[in-house]
């Protein structure tokens, strides 16, 4: 249990910065939550930090259940399988997908005012969030983190369901390169329903705070 997301990316640091050094690394957090945990684990191993926007594609009714998602560039992972047993048809996900766009655009926009957009040429990218899922929203950021350039792809969060790990390997496969070279986790519990429980405290990240943690890197 994590007393809050600053706790987290404390903990999670220490297991970062025990894969030795990186070289050239950046620490990418998702917004909006991983961006204060990304903070963390940024200060200590003394890495520059921005963020890298994706967005879930949330089944219908049940938005937090993830089927897909989406990123910059094009970069689109989606799960048949969820697809398939949530009922979804290709109507209804274009539709999800329309609106999800559109956000992922308006977070850039409000993100990285007036930055070039992100090349990690050469780089050891650290994809930061406050939890795993599903896992559909970390490999489309690890997807484009390769896509961006990357060199080395580091996965790192601070709690994820058991038996995540072999969905993140069969995904490597489907693309033919593994979605992360290294991949962080302190807790796997296998009584997982949402990454909130995991956290005493789990409010909802703001705009503003995601700002503040940038201006401040």
């Amino acid at each position: 249990m994590f007393r809050d997301r600053v706790d987290a990316g404390r903990q999670l640091a220490a297991h970062v910065a025990g894969l030795g050094t990186l070289e050239n690394p950046i620490v990418l957090g998702l917004p909006r939550g991983g961006v204060p945990v990304a903070r963390e684990v940024a200060r200590a191993i003394g890495a520059p930090l921005d963020v890298l926007v994706v967005r879930k594609l949330g089944a219908p009714g049940n938005p937090e259940f993830a089927v897909g998602a989406i990123g910059a560039d094009g970069v689109r992972v989606v799960d048949e399988r969820a697809l398939q047993a949530m009922g979804v048809s290709e109507a209804a996900l274009a539709r999800i997908e329309h609106v999800e766009l559109e956000e992922l655009e308006r977070r850039e926009r409000r993100y990285r005012p007036g930055r070039p957009p992100l090349d990690l040429s050469g780089m050891t990218a650290v994809i930061v969030d406050d939890g795993i899922a599903t896992g559909a929203t970390a490999s489309v950021a690890c997807r484009g983190a390769r896509a961006l350039g990357a060199r080395r792809v580091v996965l790192a969060t601070p709690v994820a369901p058991a038996g995540w790990r072999e969905s993140l390997r069969r995904a490597g496969e489907n693309v033919g390169v593994p979605i992360a070279d290294d991949v962080v986790v302190i807790q796997e519990p296998r009584d997982f329903w949402a990454v909130g429980q995991w956290y005493r405290d789990f409010g909802q990240t703001t705009d503003e705070e995601v700002l503040e943690a940038l201006r401040d890197a």
